[in-house]
């Protein structure tokens, strides 16, 4: 019996979606409920598993290809058997079946491997010959981790010296060629590629235009001296890392700090509905991480009744999910505000485009010894430039100059965090 499996319901107003990855391939037997393919959204990635145990008869959709909701992704083969065996005697039987095992094996060890794309390109890069790699991924897969280690495994061998004194041919230098001998140049290298945006780049990209087109948007800038949270940090790291098994960041630090200032500043936590202003009594914070398909932001739930250590593991869950493109819709739902730290990347100042209908976000870069003047001497002091891009409509100048400048206090005097002054 053969089973479609068809492209899932993933989200309300999600009609399209495309083909990220298969995660196996024609042949391959299938478990209930076992991954098979990957699909990309405008929102996150979805797997779609099994409905039922089988093999994995036919791919209807090719990588990078679009579907519809309800499309036809593949064909299981439900419930395959071998067809019955004809009686035969034991001894008829026993080397039929040591032959035919051999032949299978034989068979399994000669089929080529699928080679995932991440691995073509390294192949097409490097110019391998895909016959002399090991394939160890399920389903006779090749993977991008065996043609790294093919690399690696070449690259000892070609620096490992023969004992005997041995130089192969190869290792020669070659005798220059005159110009007539030279052999000819390869095809130069085409000056575009043309690449389909996938739907996660596509929604980005519709936002940030939606956003500017919307909302009345405005940047105030500060700057705020890193010392005392830097002192903090290192005073407490080993003991914050033993009890937690975690590092303790700056990104805490700011994640309340902007609580605190929501707190004081209730418009920058609020949207406009319509004709109203709806202010939030909850504090959903929305952190930027880049992701393996893009920008993503992943919302801290309750985020004001998180200690510290709640923070960084929820944050760094949510960084490894969109390394491996599992962010899923739920995480991506809700947030109130939104705080995104270009300084990993070594920006050192930005404006930051505001996260509809959200009303504010703030914008952390990279952290620089710099001089500064305090009281009547110049001293250097670590210190970083801070943003906050908020939409006019809503928010006031001098709410946005105020709520920024409250959070360069609590960031300067971290004390404040504890006895909420």
């Amino acid at each position: 019996m053969e089973l479609e499996l068809k492209v899932p319901s993933v989200g309300e107003s999600i009609q399209m979606v495309q083909i990220s990855e298969w995660l196996k391939s024609p042949g391959d037997q299938l478990a209930v409920d076992e991954p098979v393919v990957i699909l990309e959204t405008d929102k996150a990635t979805v797997e779609v598993p099994a409905p039922s145990a089988g093999i994995l008869k036919e791919q209807k959709k090719a990588v990078g290809e679009e579907a519809q909701i309800g499309d036809v992704l593949a064909i299981i083969e439900v419930e395959a058997q071998a067809p019955p065996s004809s009686p035969e005697t034991p001894e008829q039987s026993e080397p039929a079946s040591a032959t035919q095992e051999q032949a299978s094996g034989q068979d399994e060890e000669s089929a080529e491997p699928f080679i995932m794309p991440a691995a073509q390109r390294l192949i097409d890069e490097h110019k391998l010959d895909p016959a002399r790699i090991l394939a160890t991924g399920p389903g006779h897969r090749m993977l991008k981790e065996d043609v790294e280690a093919f690399l690696e495994s070449a690259n000892t061998q070609s620096q490992k010296p023969d004992p005997s004194g041995y130089v192969p041919a190869e290792a020669v230098p070659p005798t220059p060629l005159s110009p007539a001998q030279a052999p000819p140049s390869e095809p130069a290298q085409e000056e575009e590629e043309v690449v389909p945006m996938s739907p996660l780049r596509r929604r980005i990209a519709e936002r940030l235009v939606d956003a500017q087109k919307t909302a009345a948007l405005l940047t105030t800038f500060n700057e705020i001296d890193m010392s005392a949270v830097s002192n903090l940090r290192k005073q407490y790291q080993e003991a914050f890392q033993k009890r937690y098994n975690l590092k303790l960041g700056f990104m805490s630090f700011f994640v309340k700090a902007a609580i605190d200032a929501l707190k004081a500043y209730p418009a920058v936590n609020a949207e406009i509905r319509g004709t109203n202003i709806v202010f939030k009594n909850h504090y959903d914070i929305g952190i930027a991480i880049g992701g393996g398909k893009g920008l993503v932001v992943p919302v801290l739930r309750k985020a004001d009744e998180m200690s510290f250590a709640e923070v960084e593991s929820v944050i760094a869950e949510f960084a490894q999910k969109a390394k491996e493109n599992r962010v899923t819709l739920e995480d991506l739902q809700g947030g109130t505000f939104t705080i995104t730290n270009g300084g990993v990347y070594g920006s050192l100042l930005s404006t930051p485009i505001v996260n509809p209908p959200q009303s504010g976000i703030l914008g952390m870069h990279s952290i620089q010894n710099r001089p500064v003047a305090i009281g009547e001497q110049v001293v250097i002091r670590p210190m970083m430039y801070v943003a906050l891009t908020y939409d006019h409509r809503i928010v006031d100048g001098r709410e946005a100059v105020s709520f920024l400048r409250r959070i360069k206090e609590t960031i300067e005097e971290p004390a404040r965090m504890l006895i909420e002054v």
